[in-house]
């Protein structure tokens, strides 16, 4: 496939990403970036590709039969009901993550208000079992932590229609271009099948690089381990997290770049096999890879390194204040990062910019136009929170079932110990599988906020119902700002 290159603006026609046709436009813009061709970036894509290559040698080196004895001189026995439980709760999030998406597309504004509501109770709880707790300090941070989500809920009441009419757009596009959602389900697939990949390199490369403290009486094995290698760690935890970034930020582009084309050239996005959602993917796969591969990679090592500062504090291994301040500057360092992302992927899925200049380029459309305000606004972004979490949690609630339905899995022996491990595990599948479906609605709502400040016109043109309602709902929560 050629690379067709993304929309673009020229006089007063919208270009389609296809170039296919023209959208007549109200007003040209010449600040609005110009098409990149070419691959972007691709030293990280190739960096990725070694990742996962260097992932697979380990476990084709070392063998199954090797990895599992390892397995279970590390967790000892069990280790085949967590596996048989890892992949029922895994097809349980699959299908819950899917119901969930359907339910966000029928009532936006309902979840919206109660995700809303949700943040402020759980911080008086906070609070609560603060003070019940004798925890004096906690109990302070907790009122003050809920004085101001009650602040911020207020505050916001006013902006809550236009993040419905935002969610509601958004879903719209998507659905317009259902194909989307195989993708997602692939995805999904995808990243469950990276993190039993990479589970079992992990355990194989601890298992023979971590000293052995005591061994059994026997002498055959290893009763306590040390302290891990640390290089080791970190270049595993950079592997796991960099993989799953770059699965989550293809699906972010893929959208970015269907929601651009709905947005602009409609005709050329409104079927589940759509030219739209054909050619953004490929283009995401192919010419923007690098892109991608390149501002997920800032983010893994972020999230490496907050990992690796958790384990030397589990391990004892390091100051605990000082680990604490560690943790707590990289923890502002993800948010920032992630933060970036987020908008800088609309830009490379719509434009197919390089990763730095998509960065620099939806800052200055946001600075430039004064629309600081909304990107403020995360009400949306809460309410997917919300979602996730709820399937997380229900997740691991049908893990702890699956458990007690099964003890035969567990030895017979299904104890408190094991119904809580197995409830995080179902609980950590359920939330990254939940995050990887339902970031097709983020990525849609973001590249919907891009193009309403970058683009009203062709939206009035096209989709006037859609527009007078995110018009309307933007002069009531900002009078005076469009």
């Amino acid at each position: 496939m050629s690379d067709k290159g993304p929309v673009v603006v020229s006089g007063t026609a919208v270009a389609s990403p296809y170039d296919h046709s023209t959208v007549q436009s109200g007003a040209a813009d010449s600040s609005r970036p110009e098409k990149e061709r070419g691959c972007r970036d691709p030293i990280f894509a190739v960096l990725l590709y070694a990742n996962v290559a260097a992932i697979a040698g380990v476990v084709g080196a070392y063998g199954t039969d090797t990895i599992e004895d390892a397995i279970e001189g590390i967790a000892g026995e069990g280790f085949e009901g967590y596996a048989y439980a890892a992949l029922a709760t895994g097809a349980f999030a699959i299908i819950l993550s899917g119901v969930a998406l359907s339910i966000m597309m029928c009532i936006p504004e309902t979840l919206i208000k109660i995700s809303l509501a949700f943040a402020v109770i759980m911080s008086g709880i906070f609070m609560v079992l603060s003070f019940l707790s004798g925890s004096v300090v906690g109990g302070v941070i907790g009122a003050m932590v809920f004085a101001l989500m009650i602040c911020y809920a207020f505050a916001v009441r006013s902006r809550i229609p236009f993040a419905t009419a935002n969610l509601v757009t958004a879903l719209t596009g998507v659905r317009s271009n259902c194909g989307l959602f195989p993708m997602a389900y692939i995805s999904v697939l995808v990243a469950f099948g990276w993190s039993l990949l990479w589970t079992v390199a992990f355990v194989a490369i601890l298992d023979r690089t971590t000293p052995c403290s005591e061994q059994n009486q026997d002498g055959t094995s290893c009763a306590i381990y040390g302290s891990p290698n640390y290089g080791y760690l970190f270049l595993l935890f950079v592997s796991y997290f960099y993989t799953h970034q770059v699965i989550q930020n293809v699906v972010h582009c893929t959208t970015a770049g269907v929601v651009g084309t709905w947005w602009l050239v409609p005709e050329e996005a409104q079927s589940c096999c759509s030219p739209a959602v054909r050619d953004s993917w490929c283009r995401s796969m192919t010419t923007s890879f690098g892109s991608i591969c390149f501002g997920s990679l800032v983010v893994a090592v972020i999230q490496a390194l907050r990992q690796l500062a958790n384990a030397a504090r589990n391990n004892d291994d390091a100051n605990a204040i000082l680990i604490c301040i560690v943790d707590c500057i990289l923890s502002c360092l993800e948010s920032l990062a992630e933060y970036i992302n987020k908008w800088a992927f609309v830009y490379v899925g719509i434009y197919g910019q390089k990763y730095l200049q998509a960065g620099k380029s939806v800052m200055e459309l946001f600075v430039n136009r004064g629309w600081e305000a909304i990107i403020a606004d995360d009400l949306v972004g809460m309410t997917l929170s919300f979602v996730s979490i709820g399937v997380g949690l229900v997740t691991g609630a049908v893990g702890v079932g699956i458990a007690v339905a099964a003890p035969q899995w567990f030895s017979g022996d299904v104890n408190d110990t094991v119904k809580i491990a197995v409830f995080v595990l179902g609980l950590i599948i359920g939330l990254v599988l939940a995050s990887i479906m339902l970031s097709i609605v983020g990525s849609a709502v973001n590249a919907t906020i891009v193009l309403f400040a970058e683009s009203p016109a062709e939206f009035q043109q096209n989709h006037p119902e859609l527009s007078q309602k995110m018009r309307d709902s933007w002069i009531s929560a900002f009078p005076g700002c469009l």
